[in-house]
């Protein structure tokens, strides 16, 4: 037989099903505890009131059967208080039993044996039948004898044909008064008292019915189970409406996900309203679809643009081939220079190609998460390996340089490449004899170039993937460039921005955080690259993070 741990089975119900159980059983519990709790306070007060009245003598038990004093009068020589089982009263003796003041033990005794059942002239009261009803009192011996005494109202109630244990035990002073259930010879339920006589070997008991007493506490236990099982019911039904009203965001968002695993629909979006946990769920997957969506749109519009821009080239390249080739099947020659002008062509569009893909590379590179290894970069040198590079490609230009110390955290291919890209546009965009001014002040590389400048409807889309301006198309590149810088300045912290230079041109400005490298930089070894592992944001640490604060 195989046996299932109830964690095991709990895992096999819905969420929902959990937790209208987990509520049904709290609700449960507590209505069974308070059930348990009542029935124990009433029979608890039902039974003190009871032990009252048996410690209260003859002017609360037998009173009832002849008046005050019993049928033979009298009155008990102490007054005695206790409780339930106690076994202690405050007095050693009492006189609960029926008979004259002047009369002693052994005078009530042989008068009880002379007359069984003489007492014809009592009235009776009735006690309260929920409390029980008056029994006999008896008078018991040391030597086991005993002797009970009942009126015509009354009913004999005999614990024994003889003294019980107790009965004697008071009778020789061995125990003080007791308050005891027990049951007749009947098989009756009672509760009896038992006191001693006031002389050495009597003792006198008292007893009470507790048949009505015991009944009407059946009655109760009965009513209570009842109450009980409907309170359980009730309990389980409230917690599955609550858990399916709890829960309706839960599927909601359940359905959203599946429709969009089924359908690859991003769009989807949650209606959602509030501020507690599911609210804030909802939230974050509207966020994480949007994210996603936008994230599909950038990709096939990289392809797109990837694709357009590898055309021209590959088709240019491809058709250079083909007639070389073709010259050199056919045996005829090409005019003169024609051949050395298309190898030309040929080797310029193979660099425009690597270009491309080296562009392609990067972006990739720089949007990838996880963990990343990022060096102490000296930026000024950079900039000026990156002004000598240009000088280079721009001979006839002039150069502007002021450049000082700086030290920046982030990779430093990426950062000799975000730098050169905004020398190369510069020098791109300059007419001949023009001048390039480069500046590195505390952080802030900026490049000015005295170019035909931008187009303010151009500014917002300069630094998308493979945008390119009108007045951009007919000159070499990818349109990839600032698309690059922007993804630099984001992972290192910092900012890129194009304005309109007054007096005609473009300024570029690249700001990133750092130090001077006086002492107070961000590591040992300025200048020297020392290599430091940094962890780039990403969804997984920020789940890890959570889930550690959720645990302390």
């Amino acid at each position: 037989m195989i046996k299932r741990s109830p964690s095991r089975v709990l895992r096999r119900l819905t969420l929902q099903g959990r937790f209208a159980l987990l509520a049904a059983l709290a609700v449960s519990v507590a209505v069974v505890g308070a059930a348990v709790i009542s029935y124990f306070l009433v029979s608890g007060q039902l039974y003190r009131q009871i032990d009252s009245q048996l410690l209260g003598g003859p002017n609360s038990v037998s009173q009832p059967h002849g008046g005050p004093g019993g049928p033979y009068g009298g009155a008990p020589s102490g007054t005695s208080t206790g409780s339930r089982g106690s076994g202690t009263t405050s007095a050693d003796t009492g006189n609960p039993f029926p008979g004259s003041t002047s009369s002693t033990a052994s005078q009530k005794y042989v008068s009880c044996t002379s007359k069984t059942s003489n007492s014809t002239d009592n009235t009776a009261g009735v006690i309260d039948p929920v409390i029980g009803r008056t029994g006999a009192f008896s008078i018991a011996k040391s030597d086991g004898s005993i002797c009970v005494v009942t009126s015509q109202f009354s009913y004999e109630y005999a614990l024994g044909s003889t003294a019980t244990a107790t009965q004697i035990a008071v009778a020789d002073r061995k125990e003080g008064p007791q308050l005891y259930d027990a049951y007749t010879t009947d098989g009756v339920h009672v509760r009896a008292y038992t006191v001693y006589a006031g002389e050495k070997g009597y003792s006198y008991t008292t007893v009470i019915d507790l048949t009505d007493t015991d009944s009407s506490l059946h009655s109760l236990a009965i009513g209570l189970c009842f109450a009980a099982l409907a309170g359980v019911i009730l309990a389980a039904a409230a917690g599955f409406l609550v858990a399916r009203s709890a829960l309706r965001p839960v599927r909601r968002l359940t359905k959203a996900a599946e429709y969009v695993a089924a359908t690859d629909d991003l769009s989807v979006q949650l209606p959602v309203d509030g501020a507690d946990e599911l609210s804030r769920l909802g939230k974050a997957f509207n966020r994480m679809t949007k994210s996603l969506a936008g994230s599909r749109e950038r990709q096939q519009r990289l392809i797109a643009d990837a694709g357009h821009e590898l055309r021209t080239p590959l088709t240019s390249l491809r058709a250079n081939v083909d007639l070389l080739l073709r010259s050199r099947r056919t045996g005829r020659a090409l005019p003169p220079g024609r051949e050395e002008a298309m190898l030309l062509s040929v080797d310029q569009q193979l660099h425009e190609l690597s270009g491309l893909v080296t562009d392609l590379l990067e972006l990739s590179r720089n949007a990838e998460g996880g963990l990343r290894r990022t060096m102490r970069v000296p930026l000024h040198e950079s900039v000026g390996r990156a002004v000598e590079r240009a000088k280079l490609r721009g001979p006839g230009l002039e150069f502007d340089v002021a450049i000082e110390p700086w030290f920046v955290e982030g990779d430093p291919t990426s950062l000799d490449r975000a730098v050169v890209n905004l020398l190369d546009n510069a020098v791109k965009f300059s007419p001949a004899g023009g001048t390039v001014t480069v500046r590195l002040n505390k952080g802030a590389y900026t490049v000015r170039d005295h170019g035909p400048g931008i187009d303010p409807a151009d500014l917002p889309r300069v630094f998308e993937r493979f945008y390119r301006s009108d007045s951009a198309r007919q000159l070499p590149g990818s349109g990839l460039g600032l698309a690059i810088v922007a993804q630099v300045a984001e992972d290192a912290g910092g900012s890129i921005k194009l304005e309109p230079a007054s007096g005609g041109g473009t300024i570029a400005r690249l700001a990133l955080p750092g130090d001077p490298g006086t002492g107070e930089g961000l590591g040992r070894g300025a200048g020297n690259g020392v290599e430091k592992p940094r962890e780039r944001p990403a969804i997984g640490n920020k789940i890890r993070d959570d889930q550690t604060s959720d645990r302390m």
